[in-house]
């Protein structure tokens, strides 16, 4: 039997837990293996057990440190390159690791801005420093400092872009299925919404027909009264409805028309219900677009039904009138002859769907009460199809959550990233060449002998004889120290290397020489 497996409540959490001190581990020991390396080499110096375990307690302060302060973890390994050089090897690691968990990045130019300034002045002022160890040093922490930090800033924001992107694409998944819901409700709303109209002319007609043979005069005053009763439920019954699913219906959503309905069966259906009808229809109003004949149907059952429930026993007018390319469609009730009832408002549900049913077929509607206490509709509609799109007013995404949207500014994401690749790769040069550019006329300013100049000297002439020699000499080469020896150079860029040695005893010149040869 196979048990299925089942995850444990907070595993992940404690999984995580444990995982981060693991990784702190093994980073401490990474960036310690150098300087650990070198002091547990042969020869011992004296005290060299106290800086090897200071130098691996500083360590780990910068790796604890590193996760909440990352700039803390790095500040640390930089002064502790000034006691240790192997420290220099841990310098890209936590460079790159400030780069990744650094949410801005002045802070950190902050920092690398007081690091270049406080060594120029420590190695150029303070320790008399030459122009070339100063040119490693700066040159060192460019490219274990800047360059390494600049990759880990493109690491955390190409994460941050995956992520992103991720979110993304799950919220326009959720809006997907909201919308889907909501288009299901307003269906379920449109449903509610038909069920009122139909019914609710229907019950009116009903109403209706009681009220004649309430009114009848071959009726016994029994039947009569049974009537009575069966208007009074029937009008209890449609305002029951109008509660009820009127609620439900909101406003712009369209009904469906009865399959083959026409509005002179509509107006025949309500001359059978007992109702004073008069129709004028013009030439050319029977055949009318989709949208315009819906929208007129519409029209005529509101204004009818308006009529049967508000107005009972009132004569009715329906004219449609065309007029070039427009379609005037007026219902028009007079007052009620048992007295004047509560008109509907022209703010209701019913007169607010209608109106919005005539927008969209494109037409325009007035209806409200009258002086002489009855009510009229007038609707102005296109006797011909428009060029324009129905519009509804379905729930859907909104720009910023379209897919095309969303799709543009990931592209706008995705270019910022590589152009932070491109800032990690171009920033470092751009450094590295002004730093060649300040370097280079520090270093050879008084130090350049041209190949002329040096092919003229003689060997054998005193030193106070030779003509254009530089005011000042280079730091010899390791291994070409000679007593006697002055070291110049022919200009190369950027380094400023020695070029040329020159030899002298007793203030003559002895030999000469180009290095390298």
């Amino acid at each position: 039997m196979r048990i299925p497996y089942r995850s444990v409540p907070g595993s992940a959490d404690r999984a995580g837990r444990w995982r981060r001190p693991l990784l702190d581990v093994l980073l401490w020991a990474v960036v310690a293996a150098p300087i650990a390396g070198a002091r547990l080499t042969p020869p011992y110096p004296p005290h060299d057990l106290v800086l090897l375990l200071g130098a691996l307690a500083l360590l780990a302060v910068a790796v604890a440190s590193g996760r909440r302060q990352p700039l803390v973890g790095l500040l640390l390994v930089v002064l502790g390159s000034l006691v240790d050089g192997n420290f220099v090897f841990a310098i890209p690691v936590f460079s790159y690791l400030t780069g990744r968990r650094s949410a801005g990045a002045g802070p950190a130019a902050v920092l690398f801005a007081v690091i270049a300034v406080g060594g120029t002045v420590l190695n150029l002022v303070l320790l008399g420093t030459g122009a070339a160890t100063w040119f490693l040093l700066a040159s060192v922490l460019l490219f274990a400092g800047v360059f390494p930090w600049l990759v880990g800033r493109y690491r955390r924001q190409q994460h941050e872009l995956i992520d992103a992107g991720r979110r993304h694409v799950d919220a326009l998944r959720r809006e997907e299925r909201g919308a889907a819901e909501r288009i299901r409700l307003r269906e379920r709303a449109r449903i509610a919404g038909e069920m009122h109209d139909s019914l609710g002319h229907d019950l009116s007609l009903i109403a209706l027909r009681a009220a004649a043979l309430e009114v009848a005069a071959d009726l016994d005053d029994r039947h009569r009264t049974a009537a009575g009763e069966l208007r009074a439920s029937v009008a209890a019954a449609t305002e029951r409805l109008h509660e009820i699913i009127g609620v439900l219906r909101e406003e712009g959503v369209a009904s469906v028309r009865p399959a083959g309905e026409t509005i002179a069966d509509l107006v025949e259906g309500a001359r059978d219900a007992g109702m004073a009808v008069r129709v004028d229809a013009a030439p050319g109003t029977a055949e009318l677009p989709a949208m315009t004949g819906h929208a007129a149907h519409r029209i005529v059952r509101e204004a009818l039904t308006n009529a049967a429930r508000y107005a009972p026993n009132a004569p009715v007018d329906v004219r449609l009138v065309r007029t070039g390319d427009r379609v005037e469609v007026t219902v028009v009730n007079d007052a009620a002859p048992a007295g004047p009832l509560p008109a509907p408002s022209s703010q209701g549900s019913g007169l607010l769907a209608l109106a919005e049913r005539v927008r969209l077929a494109g037409g325009t509607l007035d209806a409200g009460p009258r002086a002489d206490g009855g009510f009229a509709v007038r609707a102005a509609l296109p006797a011909t199809d428009l060029p324009i799109e129905p519009v509804d007013d379905t729930v859907r995404p909104g720009p910023a959550e379209r897919p095309a949207d969303a799709e543009r500014r990931l592209h706008d994401a995705r270019r910022r990233v590589r152009r932070s690749l491109l800032a990690a790769i171009g920033v470092p040069a751009g450094f590295a060449l002004a730093l060649s550019l300040v370097y280079y006329p520090v270093a050879t300013a008084g130090t350049v002998l041209n190949q002329a100049t040096f092919g003229e000297l003689r060997v054998g002439a005193a030193r106070a004889d030779l003509a254009g020699l530089p005011r000042r000499q280079l730091t010899p080469p390791s291994g070409a120290e000679e007593p006697g020896c002055e070291f110049y150079t022919d200009g190369n860029f950027p380094m400023a290397e020695p070029t040329w040695r020159l030899c002298f005893v007793d203030g003559r010149l002895v030999s000469k020489e180009r290095l390298g040869q």
